[in-house]
């Protein structure tokens, strides 16, 4: 796949921006954007103002509701419906998008999905199939059914409209606050930092955040090109790709210049800091960023303007306490 060599991202996310407005109803919201001094957070360098992308209000509790509604818009989907292999939130956002269309959707899960995601799905009329215990193994379970099938396949994270869908969110950003200097945002299979990073180009600063027991970009840079990886840790359901995706490792490789990891315990703590001081309940993932301000893994420059990327909601809230 040489998607750089033949994709104007920025073009493909405007398409993508007008299909949703003109054709997705009231299926996606707009979602807030706060803009709070850096002393809020207690960084003490001078003039910063951190911006909370807070997406994780989206429909559907994530980003993902973003690529796979564009994903469906753009094609025909078939009476067999849609089949998608997800941690969870990338299922989560195809049945609500499958079922805002009025066509089935089947989702396939590894088994270190959490209970609440699952009863989400089933809430939303999807056919749940649990295989394995890691996403690769919930893929190749999926790409089996869809042969078998016909169905229209939606991939989490390494498909051109769901790379473009998620961009939208960048679109958004820029229209809502203007241009920030810098945007931190979570790596899992790649879908997000893949849209965001095509659509700021190098206007702005695109960092990108992996657990250490997630480090698939990370890895990938190392080895010069997408490599497996063993993934575990607190973040795994929602960050749980073994091999960045195709499309983000060509886009990142043009438009990222940094890819940091945080440990376990920071993403933890700040998860549980955006719920006691802010009332925010997020997943893991949605707490890489604040955790690589509050650790110090990424410093803001003097007077910068830092957008962190709050992608996700899917948590039982009894467990950010």
């Amino acid at each position: 796949m040489n998607t750089m060599n033949t994709t104007n991202w920025r073009s493909e996310i405007d398409s993508a921006t007008r299909r949703l407005r003109e054709r997705a109803g009231n299926f996606l919201r707009e979602t807030p954007l706060w803009k709070l001094p850096a002393a809020a957070f207690g960084i003490a360098v001078p003039g910063v103002e951190v911006w909370l992308k807070l997406e994780h209000m989206q429909v559907s509790g994530s980003f993902k509701a973003r690529g796979m509604m564009n994903r469906l818009l753009a094609n025909d989907v078939p009476e067999s419906g849609v089949v998608v292999a997800s941690g969870g939130n990338a299922g989560i956002a195809t049945a609500a998008a499958a079922k805002a269309l009025g066509v089935r959707c089947q989702v396939f899960l590894p088994g270190v999905s959490p209970e609440a995601k699952r009863a989400r799905l089933r809430a939303l009329g999807a056919e749940v199939v649990v295989v394995g215990e890691l996403y690769p193994d919930a893929l190749a379970a999926c790409l089996t059914r869809q042969k078998e099938s016909g169905a229209l396949l939606t991939h989490a994270y390494d498909q051109p409209e769901v790379v473009a869908g998620a961009g939208t969110l960048g679109h958004e950003i820029e229209t809502q606050g203007d241009l920030p200097d810098s945007v931190l945002v979570s790596v899992g299979g790649g879908g997000l930092i893949g849209g965001l990073a095509g659509w700021f180009e190098k206007r702005a600063r695109v960092v990108a955040l992996e657990p250490e027991k997630a480090p698939t970009l990370f890895r990938a840079r190392e080895a010069g090109e997408p490599v497996d990886v063993d993934v575990g840790g607190i973040a795994a359901d929602s960050l749980g790709a073994r091999r960045i995706g195709a499309i983000a490792w060509e886009i990142t490789q043009q438009q990222v210049q940094d890819a940091l990891l945080l440990s376990d315990e920071s993403i933890r703590a700040a998860q549980q800091w955006m719920w006691k001081e802010m009332k925010l309940a997020v997943e893991p993932a949605a707490a890489l960023p604040l955790a690589a301000l509050q650790t110090g893994a990424y410093v803001p420059r003097e007077g910068e303007k830092v957008c962190l990327i709050v992608c996700g909601a899917n948590v039982d809230p009894a467990t950010v306490a």
